[in-house]
Parts: C-alpha cells; structure tokens; sequence
C-alpha cells in the first residue's frame, strides 16, 4: 500500500501547480510566485531556465525568485551547520544535496544571490523537475513575504532591533518530511554534530547510493519504508532511542501519521505527541520544518531561552509562551530571530 506521503508525491507529479495557485492557509504570507513576478504559467511551472535541460544529459540552471528581502545567514547556515554527510554539503558556495523523487533520485544545487537563488538540478528522469523545484522553493521558505512578517514581529520592542538589523529571515525547511522527523528523533538531546554522526551512520548503513559526478554526495536519505523493515537490533543506538525511531517509521510507513504540509497539523501534532519518546519540542520542530507550520514554537528549545533571556524576554517556557501571544501567526520566524543572538554555525552563512 502507498504510504499517504508518496501519494501525495505522485499528485504533485501529476498536477504541478495544484499547491501552487490555490491560495494559502488562513493568515499566511504566503503567495504565488506569480503574485510578485509578473511571469506567466510557463515560467510558474519551470522558473527562467538559463542553460540547456534534461535529465542525466545535463544540469538543469533555473532561477528561483523570492520576496526581498531574504536573509540568507541563517538560512543556509542552519542547512549546513546540521547537514548529514553523504546527504547534503555546502560546495563552492552552494548548498548541495540528494533528492528522493518518484522516477529516481537527483542532486540539488542552491547558492544564494541578490535577487534570486541559482538553482542547479541534476535528474534521474525530466518528469521529476516540477517536484523538485517545489521542494526547493519549500526547503528555503521562498514564497513567504517577509514585510509582513516582519511588520508583526517588529511591534515587540524587545524583537524590533533584532527584525531590523537582520529583516527577511526564513525558516529553514525540508524536502523530504519523513526524513526530517527521523533527523528530529536522532537529536533529541544531542549535540548537533553527535546528531549529524548518528544521520551520517544511519545513511551509510541503509541509504540508497547515488553517484555526485561533482560532488561528494553519496546517498539519499532512507526511506520510512527501508527502516521500518529493518530488524531494530540493525540500529547503533540506545534501546529508547530505537524504540522511538522504529514507532515513528513504522507509523509513517503504514500511512497511519501523514507530514505532508497540507496535511491537518493539529492531527498530526496529537499523533506525533501520543508516540513514546516524543515530547513538545520534537513535535514543535517537525511541525515547524517538517508540515511548514509558520506558528511552530519552541519555548524549551535551550537557543531560544537563552537568546530570551539575553534580550529581556521572559525565561521560562510557560512565560515566554504567554509574551509571544502578540507573535502570532508568525512564531516560527521569531524563533529564527532568537536563534540568531547566538554564536552557533546555523546563523552563519559558510564561506568558501
């Protein structure tokens, strides 16, 4: 049986526009990319393309246009700073990752640019190009519209300078979110390079291998399905750990939690929240990064309780829960704006 989230793929492949035009939820800044670059349905379906296309003839180049302005700092750093070896690296001043698609897997190339993110892809098969367009607008938050964003965060005097220096931060997202939630459960009270080692472990035992003919990407991320057939005893980890791991690949597999972003997010809160292991912070950040929830909150999150205690904010977490009230319906992105008082990699975009 097709797992809801595969389903949802292959929709996508079908219909390329249907996530597209249809509008967003209630009190999103989100929008077409029509609405704000005048192009029409050609470029919509495949933004400007500026070199040759087609599969493993060649790279497809497109440029993916945003809401200015983006701040890329945290956007990229965060990518990077938590990226998994084999699945994703930041090369020649990109950020380059493995795509799992319905026709085969791909390579992903995103580098930052004024007025734009050069997006480079490289494909099993042509049909996947929408789909991965798609991903990538969502991996960096593109269509959101940061003025508005803003403009509401802004209003909190504490936040306001912090909105000012920096204005445009996205929230960094994913393409795939089943394997963001497996990320999520292997950090759970780690470091982040002790999690980016145990993903790293994860890919190389059971990820599918891809060949990177310019890069060092080795693998794509395994699927739901690989690991929840997989005998648990087959996991380095602890039996807690595991347990949880294999409770959640199990239900993601059966189609019984669905992380698609226009999936019911308060359902899939209350079935994330109701798996062993799983308390608020990790169902916050999967809804934040994972269903692209732009409310997400992460009060116990320790980045933002020091960054709150930092500015003046409340510090503990029902307090500064009840203070960000005013910040709806753009918690997450005030979450990248604590995050960003501190001196961690995620906020800084990598060199070289």
């Amino acid at each position: 049986m097709l797992s809801p989230h595969f389903r949802a793929t292959m929709q996508a492949v079908a219909h390329p526009l249907s996530t597209r035009r249809t509008g967003s939820r209630p009190g999103s800044a989100r929008a077409p990319v029509t609405d704000f670059t005048g192009a029409g349905d050609d470029d919509v379906r495949f933004p400007p393309v500026t070199a040759r296309a087609s599969g493993k003839a060649g790279p497809v180049k497109l440029k993916l246009p945003f809401r200015a302005p983006l701040c890329p700092d945290n956007l990229f750093g965060h990518l990077v700073a938590t990226a998994v070896p084999g699945v994703e690296e930041w090369r020649d001043g990109a950020y380059r990752r493995t795509l799992r698609l319905p026709h085969g897997p791909g390579i992903v190339s995103l580098r930052p640019q004024a007025d734009h993110v050069a997006c480079e892809l490289r494909l099993t098969d042509p049909r996947d190009r929408s789909l991965a367009v798609g991903h990538c607008r969502r991996l960096l938050d593109l269509d959101a519209d940061p003025a508005v964003i803003d403009d509401l965060l802004r209003r909190d005097p504490l936040l306001a300078p912090h909105v000012d220096r920096h204005p445009g931060r996205r929230v960094p997202r994913t393409v795939d979110g089943p394997e963001f939630a497996v990320r999520a459960v292997l950090g759970q009270q780690v470091s982040t390079a002790a999690a980016r080692t145990l993903a790293g472990r994860l890919v190389i035992a059971h990820g599918e291998p891809i060949d990177d003919p310019v890069g060092g990407l080795t693998h794509v991320f395994p699927s739901a399905e690989a690991l929840a057939a997989l005998d648990p005893a087959a996991l380095a980890m602890p039996r807690t750990r595991r347990r949880t791991l294999i409770e959640l690949v199990t239900a993601l597999a059966d189609g019984k939690i669905d992380l698609d972003a226009d999936g019911d997010w308060a359902r899939t809160r209350q079935q994330l929240g109701a798996l062993p292991g799983f308390g608020p912070w990790t169902v916050e950040v999967i809804a934040m990064r994972a269903l692209g929830d732009p409310d997400a909150f992460l009060p116990t999150d320790l980045g933002v309780r020091l960054a709150a205690r930092e500015l003046g904010l409340p510090g503990t977490p029902a307090a500064l829960a009840r203070h960000a009230e005013p910040w709806r319906p753009w918690r997450a992105y005030a979450v990248q704006y604590l995050w960003a008082t501190g001196n961690h990699p995620i906020n800084r975009l990598p060199e070289g």
